[in-house]
């Protein structure tokens, strides 16, 4: 289940980066497309964005499975029961994408969707309720996260004090992984209070909504997804040996020789 997740993760991340760097070029040049072809953008943005966020959250319960019920892990964590989780995954992403456009469609006429504009979230809100509305959503998902987080830390935390000798030592490195995972979390989950303040900076001056808004793409967009393969491509020993024998172009398996 974990390299699943994890190819789910890769796969989401990369088409997120791809999709939000030509959104970001379309803002920056103010390069203007017709609204039906921002939707798409928009709701392929939405959707990887939430599936790297909630893909996390499922690593870091796989983890909790792994080091807490060794004994269920194998039935739990089955390729069956994986590709069942990403059907879930994928479900609880679009719930927020699916609610915001609703309300969209139910509020502009059908001449608002040739109209030519720069493709931003901003466009999609009509009234201010509904901005309000997306950070609600923003918020409960930070704090069903934050809660699954926290108690899978305390859960392993509790394991990893009461083991010993090689059982210690691999709960200790699931302990560090679940960490690891907070951190990168808390990175993409920050990003859902993003939207709340660059609405509150563009209220005030729109030179510093777009230095705002670039210091966010960086800070909690490119940041927590280059984490990602750090955390658990590099830490898997096999993947590690493999990704230096290619790096070192070689020169690595002929040293061992």
């Amino acid at each position: 289940m974990r390299y699943i997740l994890f190819a789910v993760t890769l796969l989401s991340d990369s088409l997120f980066l791809v999709l939000s760097d030509i959104m970001l070029i379309f803002s920056y040049f103010r390069f203007t497309i017709q609204t039906r072809l921002c939707i798409i953008f928009y709701i392929l943005v939405s959707q990887t964005n939430y599936i790297t966020i909630v893909t996390l959250t499922a690593m870091a319960l796989e983890r909790y499975v792994a080091i807490c019920l060794p004994l269920r892990h194998a039935d739990l964590c089955s390729t069956r029961n994986s590709l069942h989780l990403v059907l879930i995954i994928n479900g609880l992403s679009s719930v927020p994408c699916i609610i915001f456009l609703s309300i969209f469609f139910a509020s502009v006429t059908q001449n608002f969707y040739t109209q030519i504009r720069v493709c931003s979230s901003q466009i999609f809100g009509i009234h201010v309720w509904q901005n309000h509305l997306r950070s609600s959503i923003h918020q409960f998902y930070f704090v069903v996260i934050g809660i699954i987080i926290v108690w899978c830390y305390f859960k392993i935390m509790k394991i990893a004090r009461a083991a010993s000798g090689e059982s210690k030592k691999s709960t200790w490195k699931g302990l560090r992984t679940v960490v690891l995972h907070t951190f990168q979390l808390l990175l993409c989950v920050i990003q859902l209070w993003s939207p709340s303040i660059e609405n509150a900076v563009f209220q005030i001056n729109v030179l510093l909504f777009v230095n705002v808004r670039f210091f966010n793409y960086v800070t909690f967009i490119l940041a927590p997804r280059c984490l990602s393969p750090l955390i658990y491509g590099l830490r898997d020993e096999i993947f590690f040996q493999v990704f230096k024998h290619y790096v070192l172009c070689g020169l690595y398996k002929k040293t061992n020789k």
